[in-house]
């Protein structure tokens, strides 16, 4: 089974570059199967990370950033993989 979990926040006004590397440099105790880096407007950040792993397993996950980097709590939301369809790629393009 794959389980996803994403993990979202929205960063403190104008520091969503800072919030996005951030996310990049945190470092797991087990690396997932792969790990995906998104941003949207209003300086949102979302990671999504993918495990070979049961939906009730514990997973390593980001933390919450320190400090006045975001402008609210994390939200976070775990799923289970029901279907893949299409090309997906192994190899995320930079940002």
């Amino acid at each position: 089974m794959t389980v996803a979990l994403m993990w979202e926040a929205r960063a403190a006004e104008g520091r969503g570059a800072e919030l996005l590397a951030w996310a990049r440099a945190q470092r797991l105790p087990a690396e997932p199967l792969r790990r995906e880096f998104l941003r949207a407007p209003q300086d949102r950040v979302l990671v999504i990370t993918w495990w070979d792993a049961d939906y009730d397993t514990e997973l390593p996950e980001l933390p919450e950033p320190e400090g006045e980097l975001v402008m609210r709590a994390v939200h976070r939301w775990r799923f289970e993989s029901v279907e893949l369809v299409g090309r997906a790629s192994s190899s995320p393009r930079p940002v």
